[in-house]
């Protein structure tokens, strides 16, 4: 029997609906590892390196106190062009006389330690080049430069009152170099004459050579009464011989 055209189609598209169809998932798409995260920029922090670098507190109570060592931080942290610091030796400053800043501005005292630092990155080596670009301007600004010499490995930072020469490499990565100076930079901008020296100290009291104690007789007596008992024998002594040559003056009469 034959079923009816009608009936048979509703039946194969039950069928044909109600079977699941098994389709094949998508393949995951390939995902290149994500690159490694820069490392952060290393920072030299200024007041750390000069706390423990060297004898350098008083140039370091300077740019603190006027907050001049934000300036050269945010120069090292934050340009292209880096920052070379050129910081005096304690012995630099306590060689000047006392009042020698006492009469600066609070400005003016910024500029002289502004004078100290070149707004770029510059190893030993390249001063031999820079010296050859005289006069080179210094983190002040306007005309307070230097002239630098380079001598066989010898670098002089040369302002009008003082010429002193790096005596020694602090530290020098780029972007940061500081280096040490045996003199404070004095610019003719800020003094009119050279600063005085301190005074020399007073040289020590010459110590007297203590009396040397009299060495004792072997019998315990003292040295004087020694002489004593010398002086005595000789009297005595004296005494007999006079007698002797009287006693033969008599018998010859």
């Amino acid at each position: 029997m034959k079923l009816p055209i009608s009936i048979l189609t509703p039946i194969i598209l039950t069928l044909f609906i109600s079977t699941p169809t098994q389709a094949q998932a998508p393949a995951p798409a390939f995902l290149p590892p994500s690159p490694a995260p820069a490392p952060a920029p290393h920072y030299v922090n200024l007041t750390d390196l000069l706390s423990v670098a060297g004898p350098f507190s008083i140039f370091l109570n300077y740019v603190v106190q006027t907050k001049t060592i934000d300036t050269f931080q945010n120069q090292a942290n934050n340009t292209d062009q880096g920052l070379t610091l050129f910081v005096p030796k304690n012995s630099a400053f306590t060689s000047l006389k006392q009042t020698t800043f006492s009469n600066l501005t609070d400005d003016q005292l910024k500029s002289l330690l502004l004078y100290h630092g070149f707004p770029k990155y510059y190893s030993l080596a390249e001063f031999k080049n820079l010296s050859a670009l005289n006069p080179v301007s210094t983190f002040a600004g306007g005309e307070y430069t230097v002239n630098l010499t380079y001598d066989m490995g010898t670098v002089r930072v040369a302002s009008k009152w003082s010429n002193p020469n790096i005596t020694s490499s602090v530290y020098s990565t780029r972007p940061v170099a500081v280096y040490e100076v045996n003199k404070v930079l004095l610019p003719m901008q800020l003094f009119s004459a050279d600063p005085p020296l301190a005074p020399a100290p007073a040289p020590a009291p010459e110590s007297k050579p203590s009396d040397l104690a009299p060495k004792s007789s072997p019998s315990g007596s003292s040295p004087k009464s020694i002489d004593s008992a010398n002086s005595a024998h000789v009297i005595s002594t004296s005494y007999m011989l006079l007698w002797v040559l009287l006693g033969g003056i008599m018998f010859m009469l």
